[in-house]
């Protein structure tokens, strides 16, 4: 199966861009007669709201709501100011810095909680882990220790053991931080519950460990059961929230701390090389997406429980939902139901991913808002 990346890169140069949500290659290769119609269409794919690279002098215009003082100075004040004070409040710490990647916010954040101790637990199918390369021992030195339970109560059970051979050995390694991902991507969105955070924090807390959240996904919890960002990051030291992958803008990330931390983090990430000169951009488009998301995602979790219900009670159709899910469910659906499938999707504004071995992966976003669950319903008959 193509990855994300994979499709981008593979992309001619002059082909239509969809900024910020990567539709399939089926759909970028659709007939020219028949553009995609982007601010009509319904993503079952990908977080974030599909976008034209085109539309963004437009967004931006949009946006500025009568402001003046827009523009920051390397990533002061201005919109970045802004915005940093206005994720601070919603995680409910001290401070927050903007990053310009999310690899860097992680990359800072654990640096930071470790100091002088030299180890970070991680689940072994983080993105820390998989997908920020050697990382954290190429540039701080610190050695990543992978452990099980991806997302469920055996990843207690893997931080216990760890500390826990602390006891036994003569030389025993200092773990100067854990770092927990959810929802994780590599897992289908599930999500780490609070509960179990709360026990590992308590772990943590006995052996003088810091924690970080790579919350990347954080908000996409909005509208499950008992959430909210403040609470769920309050056992976390550092919190990590990114800003395009569903909040509209077209690059970086937010980290979050206490006030000691975060004037650390600046200028570490000045050392890291990304104190660029303007943020402002990302900055405007993030703070106006996050106006209402939280109620506009928990309307679009609302809509995609109507639309799976009436997948159930179609004949072909069988749902595997994901264990403490954030916005993937996958379908498993009979050949007469997954031939021509895309196209008959396509035809309605629909977009679906390819059927593999009869498997269907179907992400919610917010463009599920965008028709009634019946009409997105009738492109699954067979």
């Amino acid at each position: 199966m193509v990855s994300r990346r994979q499709f981008i890169q593979a992309m001619p140069a002059g082909a239509v861009s969809l900024a910020l949500t990567s539709l399939p290659a089926a759909v970028a290769a659709a007939p020219a007669d028949k553009p995609i119609p982007v601010e009509k269409v319904v993503a079952l794919v990908g977080d974030d709201i599909p976008y034209r690279a085109v539309q963004m002098p437009a967004r931006l215009e949009a946006a500025f709501h009568g402001e003046t003082k827009l523009g920051d100075g390397y990533l002061a004040k201005g919109m970045v100011g802004q915005l940093e004070r206005r994720f601070a409040d919603l995680l409910g710490k001290d401070d927050a810095v903007f990053m310009p990647t999310g690899t860097m916010a992680n990359q800072i954040a654990i640096h930071i909680l470790c100091g002088d101790w030299r180890h970070v637990l991680l689940q072994k199918e983080s993105h820390v882990y998989r997908d920020e390369e050697d990382g954290v021992a190429v540039l701080s030195g610190i050695n990543p220790v992978p452990i099980d339970g991806g997302t469920d109560d055996a990843l207690v059970a893997s931080v216990e053991a760890e500390f826990g051979k602390r006891k036994d050995d003569p030389y025993p390694i200092e773990i100067g931080a854990i770092s927990i991902e959810s929802p994780v991507r590599r897992l289908d969105g599930s999500c780490v519950s609070p509960e179990v955070i709360g026990r590992i924090a308590a772990l943590a807390k006995q052996n003088g460990t810091g924690m970080h959240l790579d919350g990347a996904r954080l908000l996409l919890m909005s509208g499950m059961p008992g959430f909210d960002p403040r609470t769920y990051a309050a056992p976390f030291d550092t919190v990590y929230v990114s800003l395009y992958k569903y909040l509209g803008a077209p690059f970086g990330a937010i980290l979050a701390g206490s006030k000691a931390q975060m004037e650390r983090a600046r200028h570490l990430r000045h050392i890291f090389g990304g104190t660029i000169y303007h943020g402002w951009t990302s900055a405007l488009l993030a703070l106006r997406n996050l106006d209402g998301f939280a109620e506009r995602f928990t309307r679009v979790r609302s809509a995609g429980e109507a639309l799976l219900a009436k997948l159930e009670g179609m004949p072909g159709i069988r749902i595997e939902r994901v264990p403490r899910a954030s916005n993937i469910v996958f379908l498993h659906v009979e050949p007469s139901v997954a031939e021509g499938l895309v196209k008959r999707a396509r035809a309605a504004d629909i977009v679906v991913d390819d059927v593999e071995n009869g498997r269907l992966e179907v992400s919610f976003n917010e463009t599920l808002l965008r028709r009634p669950v019946d009409v997105i319903a009738r492109v699954f008959s067979a």
